[in-house]
């Protein structure tokens, strides 16, 4: 596909000026300004690019001229793109104004090749674009025929007959490169096909005869895709463009029913889902929710789109309505079908579908859980991830606590507090201990739990042992304290810690 006139559709389309009047986008090239693109008012007056603005002017002082912007070309480049993702999602960019789309499989569902073609150029045409587009077996012949063909359809096994009269600039070389195949008499693509292989490499360089077998199909040449390509896809056409957020989550229904056979047959649930929703007036909103755990639920997925549809109201506006829907599912894994009722399956998949919908909502970094971590350091002992990467594909929670393991507080302090201790013995349990200005007497204490840090963090981490306690005051406080480090064997004193409350 070629946009020939990408940078004067961009300015013409957001304002309201009459479309036979010439326009020009001019550039500074050497601090001298240039014109770099004009509309077909402009080419007819015989306005070419390359031109300086002052000569333009001596001749059309009135002629409008804007300033030119690249990356608003750029951003208008892939808007097209994101809209003609509802012919294929195979779409390469092909900078400054092409595009390269794969549409093998996908021109039965338009009624074949040429009536694809054709409805992408009447809808194209109807926002404003002016639009060249090429049709054949190759990307190479595509690109020659968009740009130099008399033809937008080349029939397949046709594309030496098609390129042999078409100049050689079709073959995506250089300005040097066409003209000094100029200076050799060599100026349609048929006259190099005919010429011995050898000489042409010698004198032009390879990437001549690389262009022509590329158009040919003599060499692979591959289209780059923008966005990765769904494991798989359903999608709705509609007649007439619907705009209910209650006929767009029905939709989305509809397609994760089909989307489930689909999934259900190669043993897979998604982990990653999109909805696309196309605009009647070209504008593509995407919309994605992840999943804790693989499924295929078409219920399950219609919540989860229910949930980002409410955060993402600007973004979905319908405007003139939407004429398709998209669901993808980018990313799947395996999914064995688990017994329901007596396996006791459904608390956790409720879990993992209230994990879902929170991560839908709010976004995925914001809802955490705990999982243990592999140390014996208390305050590291448990870290927080994201809650649906802890589920995982099992769908199951973080363990819980063993019960051979002794007991651990409920509220753990972030940092342990220091306290003042009085005990009988110096290795003993404490007598009384002073916390936050309040002195409290012990009633009945269990310990020591002894725990070596982990000597290989260095010394910066201070690994001295501590020896835990649970204590429990006469007040009725149940707390869990520590001394670090041991009588004679440590540097100075040993220090005492709070470090949680059990209740």
């Amino acid at each position: 596909m070629w946009l020939r006139r990408l940078s004067t559709d961009r300015v013409e389309r957001r304002a309201s000026r009459p479309a036979e009047a010439p326009l020009l986008v001019v550039a500074s090239v050497k601090s001298a300004l240039r014109v770099a693109a004009t509309n077909d008012a402009a080419a007819r007056l015989g306005i070419r690019p390359d031109m300086a603005l002052a000569d333009v002017r001596a001749i059309y002082p009135e002629i409008e001229a804007v300033d030119a912007d690249p990356p608003a070309d750029h951003a208008l480049l892939e808007t097209v793109a994101d809209w003609c993702d509802r012919y294929t999602p195979l779409i390469g960019l092909d900078p400054p104004d092409g595009l390269m789309l794969d549409t093998g499989g996908c021109a039965e569902l338009f009624g074949g090749e040429r009536a694809l073609g054709r409805d992408m150029l009447a809808r194209l045409s109807q926002q404003g674009f002016h639009v060249r587009i090429g049709m054949a077996d190759t990307p190479g012949a595509a690109w020659a025929v968009a740009r130099r063909g008399d033809t937008w359809w080349v029939p397949p096994g046709a594309a030496r007959e098609v390129l042999r009269p078409l100049p050689l600039a079709g073959l995506r070389l250089g300005p040097e490169t066409v003209g000094a195949l100029a200076q050799a008499g060599l100026k349609t693509i048929g006259d190099v096909m005919v010429r011995p292989r050898a000489p042409l490499a010698a004198r032009f360089g390879q990437m001549l005869l690389r262009r022509l077998d590329q158009a040919l199909g003599e060499e692979a040449e591959s289209i780059q895709p923008r966005l990765p390509a769904p494991s798989y896809l359903a999608e709705q056409r509609f007649a007439e463009p619907i705009g209910r957020e209650d006929d767009v989550l029905g939709t989305i229904a509809q397609l994760a029913g089909r989307l489930e056979r689909m999934l259900e047959r190669h043993g897979e649930g998604a982990r990653l889902l999109e909805v696309s929703l196309y605009r009647a007036d070209g504008k593509v909103a995407r919309l994605r929710a992840g999943s804790g755990a693989p499924l295929r639920d078409p219920a399950r997925i219609r919540a989860l789109f229910v949930e980002r549809i409410a955060v993402s109201a600007d973004e979905c506006d319908p405007g003139f309505g939407f004429d398709m829907v998209r669901l993808s599912a980018l990313a799947v894994e395996r999914m064995e079908a688990l017994q329901t009722g007596l396996a006791g399956k459904e608390g956790e998949e409720a879990l993992s579908h209230l994990i879902d919908r929170l991560c839908a909502r709010f976004g995925s970094r914001q809802v955490t859980r705990f999982v243990p971590a592999d140390t014996h350091i208390p305050e590291e002992a448990m870290q927080s991830l994201p809650a649906q990467q802890v589920h995982g594909a099992s769908g199951l929670p973080p363990p819980g606590q063993d019960s051979l393991v002794p007991l651990r507080p409920i509220r753990l302090f972030e940092h342990p507090e220091p306290i003042e201790t009085v005990a009988e013995v110096p290795d003993g349990p404490p007598a009384k201990f002073r916390w936050r200005r309040v002195m409290h007497e012990v009633a009945v204490s269990e310990g020591p739990e002894r725990i070596e840090m982990e000597w290989w963090r260095g010394d910066d981490r201070k690994p001295l042992p501590r020896d835990y306690f649970r204590v429990e005051t006469r007040d009725g406080l149940r707390v869990w304290l520590y001394r670090q480090g041991i009588y004679g064997r440590s540097a100075g004193a040993p220090r005492w810690f709070l470090h949680g409350l059990f209740a």
